[in-house]
């Protein structure tokens, strides 16, 4: 249920009362300086509510259909999953860390062969309590101002999340790979969230793969990740959603880079009733270089929205965005992106692109693309393009003797492989294409 209060914003009904319990149990051994952090942001969202499409950030958007109804913020019930459903993975030789529900799995298959100093561990454990002053420095620091309802609920809430933190000069060879799993038999609300911090010189691949496990009922993810990239440092970060058609995601990540940093990042959607992604991007450095690229192929009812910010405070840095969608029967997509220049950041080459197929007529999709400019020596541009499948090419395939369905594919698949082919990691690539193909032929 929700309750509109006086001020006439949404709140579901069950959360303050949940978030008081927790207080006083879950949270009550946490230190005081995190304890006041999650009352302010519980507060913060309070006053916020739950967004409407009057929120200009919310236009396209309407999240409070799922936010009704009875679920729960409270829950530890991580399941007895079979071993073989915890070993998922898209590379072999990854260091992984496994969340269930929001809950480091007690049997995740951790690395014991890290450079020295390196750690990938748990919110909850590693960050809480045996790295407490990185935490207590970066944990919100890029967040201050953030006024998104979402991302202050999820600062409240959470109880785990991934903790990595890469010492100065080291390069990880191995891929780290956070798998998310949602199961269970109960509505709930899981609210991971992650920390990652690169120093100076330092370099990680990092994979996020979120999948679904036997889930009936309603599931909201509200996923929070603040990514530092220090002078220097260099991160890919392949986010990677293929849940089922009772999870509802919302995922903010917030990026801060340094001098001479380089960010490169990729988000395929391609399972989910329901998805949110916002990716905030703020370059703070000079000689900065970032990509972002995202693939999504709709299907029936689904919703995937990608909104990007990218935020050029600094000089000589360069920005690349390129999203695709393929939206198929009563789907529909939204693509929010902004590049904004201050006055400072001179010699800034920053671009972005956002194209899309509709392989019906009932397919929606709602394209935003902005600039906002105040240095006056600067090359920006934004695109989008919509249309149908080419139609020429359609033809001149099936001339050369393949059937429409084998030709449309064909044509997709080169389509949303200019994503693909920018995918560094050939493991992951490969699993992609099989996903992709296989979605394509449904």
């Amino acid at each position: 249920m929700v309750a509109i209060i006086e001020n006439k914003k949404i709140i579901p009904l069950q959360l303050e009362e949940e978030f008081q319990f927790l207080l006083g149990k879950t949270f009550s051994a946490e230190p005081d300086w995190l304890k006041e952090k999650r009352k302010e942001s519980f507060e913060k969202f309070l006053n916020a509510g739950i967004p409407t499409r009057k929120n200009e950030e919310y236009k396209y958007t309407d999240v409070r259909k799922f936010f009704a109804g009875t679920f729960s913020a409270v829950h530890n019930d991580v399941h007895n999953l079979a071993l073989d459903y915890i070993k998922i993975s898209v590379d072999k030789n990854s260091v992984k860390l496994v969340f269930v529900n929001g809950w480091l799995y007690k049997d995740s298959t951790l690395s014991a062969t890290l450079p020295k100093g390196v750690v990938v561990g748990s919110m909850a454990n590693d960050g809480l309590f045996l790295h407490r002053a990185l935490l207590e420095k970066y944990l919100g620091s890029s967040l201050e101002n953030n006024s998104d309802a979402f991302v202050a609920l999820n600062t409240a809430l959470w109880f785990d999340g991934a903790f990595i933190y890469l010492p100065a000069n080291i390069i990880l060879e191995k891929t780290i790979e956070i798998i998310h799993i949602c199961t269970g038999e109960n509505e709930l609300l899981a609210s991971p969230r992650h920390l990652i911090i690169a120093e100076k010189n330092s370099e990680a691949h990092i994979i996020e793969h979120s999948i679904s496990l036997n889930v009936n009922k309603r599931v909201i993810v509200n996923s929070v990740a603040e990514v530092f990239a220090e002078e220097d440092a260099k991160l890919n970060y392949y986010k990677i959603q293929n849940e089922n058609s009772s999870v509802f995601q919302l995922h903010n990540t917030q990026v801060v880079q340094k001098k001479n940093s380089h960010f490169d990042t990729n988000t395929i959607t391609l399972d989910s009733n329901w998805v949110r992604n916002t990716l905030n991007i703020s370059i703070e450095g000079e000689n900065c270089e970032t990509h972002l690229n995202g693939l999504f192929i709709t299907l029936d009812s689904q919703f995937v929205d990608n909104h990007t910010r990218v935020y050029h405070g600094k000089a000589h840095c360069q920005s690349n965005q390129l999203y695709k969608g393929i939206l198929d029967g009563k789907s529909t997509g939204v693509f929010n992106g902004k590049i904004f220049v201050e006055r400072d950041a001179q010699k800034t080459n920053a671009y972005q692109s956002s194209k899309n197929i509709l392989l019906t007529d009932d397919a929606t999709i709602n394209t935003k693309p902005e600039l906002e400019i105040y240095a006056d020596d600067v090359k920006c541009s934004h695109g989008s393009s919509t249309g149908k499948i080419d139609e020429d090419a359609l033809f001149y395939l099936r001339s050369r003797g393949l059937g429409e369905a084998s030709a449309r594919r064909l044509l997709l698949n080169a389509f949303a492989n200019d994503i693909l082919n920018t995918i560094q990691i050939e493991s992951l690539k490969n699993y992609l294409e099989e996903l992709v193909n296989s979605k394509l032929e449904k």
